[in-house]
């Protein structure tokens, strides 16, 4: 195994997106270690889809909490979104509701 990876602690980055309220993304949960962990497992508890992107996630790590993504990073979590969006809908049709 990779030395580096399996020394490197979990982070994790959480986003929320309300267009009515904000013009980008926004932060609102990050951490390293057991706080990573607490977050992902509030996630899945939550149905909240989870994107893994090492590289993404030490950038939005930079951020402060409330602050929105910078436009550099708007491509990117686009995409992801777009990702969440179709998870949540396939997920609403698999359980039989219209999506």
């Amino acid at each position: 195994m990779n030395r580096s990876h399996t020394n490197r602690r979990k982070e994790a980055v959480a986003l929320r997106y309300d267009p009515g309220q904000a013009d980008a993304p926004v932060v609102v949960a990050k951490g390293k270690g057991l706080i990573a962990d607490s977050i992902l497992e509030k996630a899945r508890e939550h149905h909240v889809p989870i994107q893994e992107d090492p590289s993404l996630v030490e950038v939005l790590g930079k951020l402060e909490l409330n602050e929105q993504i910078p436009a550099e990073l708007y491509q990117v979590v686009a995409e992801i979104l777009a990702f969440v969006y179709q998870t949540d809908r396939r997920g609403k049709t698999d359980d039989g509701q219209r999506g």
